[in-house]
């Protein structure tokens, strides 16, 4: 009996950054090279306003009306594999949604999610800490003390940033004999009490006396670049910012994505959804209101 047919998809949160187009799709080419099947890279929102010529004359597709174009061609199942470090809003709720609106105008096409790259739930993992650390010592001062701030964008999910704090200690572990210490810190947070968890802000963190006192090293927990981590961005200008006061020494590391190894935890990510071992499977039968099986 045929395998059924499938689409594959990288999908990240989307960006009006070229540059994050480009890097999902360079990352997507090489998960298709890594595991044998062809891997298609879309976003959720936002990168279909990127002019085409910016990407070189390819649009930029997002993954709703790419789900919905695999399924008129015949395509049974849907596969997500998440460019994300964890359970954001954009998983849980909007993308839910959005294919429970695939689903109900192809209701025989099944959606399956994969897990991200961290899974709070699994066993320790330690393959993205090794990617941060990589990172960390390429842009250490060799022979000098040094510190190191791990900083995300800030979540408005909890569990989002209690990945971030546990990578931040997977991190300060595994550099425990170079780094004098890691810490982690939110580029930004919502308002209110109810969003504290994102504490310390990066700036806040930046006015720290002790970390004036070594070299710092900021660990970018991001994957692509963009206008928080890309050129120019929230990132850099923070950091010019903090440069300006005296003691001030501060080199940022290289993305999250650009490391070779990314693609290697995605590749299992891809084996464990062809293996059944996936975060949830969206019902067809549930329509709009696609309900979620965890697994």
């Amino acid at each position: 009996m045929s395998e059924p047919k499938r689409a594959i998809f990288l999908v990240d949160n989307g960006s009006l950054r070229a540059g994050a187009t480009h890097s999902l799709r360079r990352v997507a080419a090489q998960l298709s090279a890594a595991c044998g099947e062809p891997v298609q890279a879309a976003s959720l929102l936002h990168s279909y306003k990127i002019p085409a010529e910016a990407l070189d004359g390819e649009p930029a597709i997002t993954l709703g009306p790419a789900a919905e174009r695999a399924a008129a061609q015949g395509a049974k199942e849907i596969i997500v594999i998440p460019f994300f470090f964890g359970p954001s809003r954009a998983l849980t709720d909007y993308l839910p949604r959005r294919m429970g609106e695939m689903q109900a105008r192809f209701p025989g096409v099944a959606v399956t999610v994969a897990k991200p790259l961290v899974d709070e739930q699994a066993p320790v993992d330690l393959r993205l800490a090794q990617i941060l650390a990589d990172n960390v010592r390429a842009g250490a001062p060799r022979g000098a003390p040094f510190s190191v701030v791990l900083v995300d964008h800030g979540s408005p999910a909890p569990e989002v940033t209690a990945v971030r704090n546990r990578l931040a200690g997977q991190l300060s572990v595994l550099l425990a004999n170079e780094a004098i210490r890691v810490l982690p810190a939110s580029m930004e947070r919502r308002e209110g009490d109810a969003y504290r968890f994102n504490e310390p802000l990066l700036a806040q963190a930046l006015e720290s006396d002790a970390l004036a006192e070594h070299h710092l090293v900021l660990a970018l927990l991001f994957l692509s670049p963009g206008r928080h981590a890309g050129e120019g961005g929230d990132i850099a200008e923070i950091c010019a910012a903090a440069t300006k006061r005296p003691g001030r020494d501060i080199s940022a590391t290289a993305l999250v994505g650009e490391h070779p190894g990314i693609v290697a935890i995605l590749a299992s990510r891809v084996a464990e959804v062809l293996a059944g071992r996936a975060l949830c499977r969206l019902s067809p039968e549930a329509g709009e209101q696609a309900a979620i099986t965890r697994r």
